[in-house]
């Protein structure tokens, strides 16, 4: 069991210039908007509110950097397909996000968030295929696992591998219960190159 003592966020950024300016290594968050990516950085961080959450989809809109134990950061990036915003916001937050997966070389993984009671939508699904066109190691993440009962998890999990044509099954994972926290830690530190932090 991880236990993080010293974290915090430490940029909040739209641009490369506004980056950290370290080589720590940086695992970033990705998926829908109120797919559960700051509760999901919160449990992993066991902080409540360093990520912002909201019940409004489509809050995160910069990208945010999370120091954690001064050795790494958790990288918060804006959620996407959400309705209310415009077709030229919506670009501009795709270009941002882009930019930074292809051309920051501090990036180790990108976990890629689905709600696991819902099958991928055509977003997931083109972002799926961009990670493994351009080769970025990432990790499929079925957040929210608590909502479905503990019987109908390997089902969902299955349901989603088959849509994404993906090789492995997704991680499940619970911010409420924190089920897949250890083994997201683990894909963490190994893909950083970390034994401990």
């Amino acid at each position: 069991m991880i236990i993080i003592n010293n974290t915090d966020i430490a940029k909040t950024a739209v641009k490369p210039d506004q980056y950290p300016d370290t080589n720590w290594p940086e695992v970033a968050f990705v998926g829908k908007s109120n797919v559960g990516k700051s509760s999901l950085i919160n449990a992993m961080l066991g902080r409540k509110r360093l990520a912002r959450t909201s019940g409004t989809p489509g809050k995160t809109r910069t990208i945010n950097f999370f120091h954690v134990e001064s050795k790494l950061y958790f990288v918060d990036l804006p959620g996407y397909g959400y309705a209310r915003i415009s077709k030229s916001e919506s670009a501009k937050w795709g270009e941002m996000v882009e930019g930074y997966l292809q051309s920051r070389p501090q990036l180790k993984r990108v976990f890629l968030l689905v709600d696991i009671r819902h099958e991928p939508n055509a977003n997931d699904k083109m972002l799926y295929e961009w990670f493994e066109h351009y080769n970025i190691p990432f990790t499929l993440v079925a957040t929210k696992s608590d909502k479905l009962k503990r019987s109908q998890v390997p089902k969902h999990l299955a349901i989603i591998r088959r849509n994404l044509g993906a090789t492995e099954p997704p991680q499940a994972f619970s911010s409420e219960t924190r089920d897949g926290r250890d083994q997201l830690w683990s894909l963490i530190l190994d893909s950083c190159g970390f034994d401990v932090l």
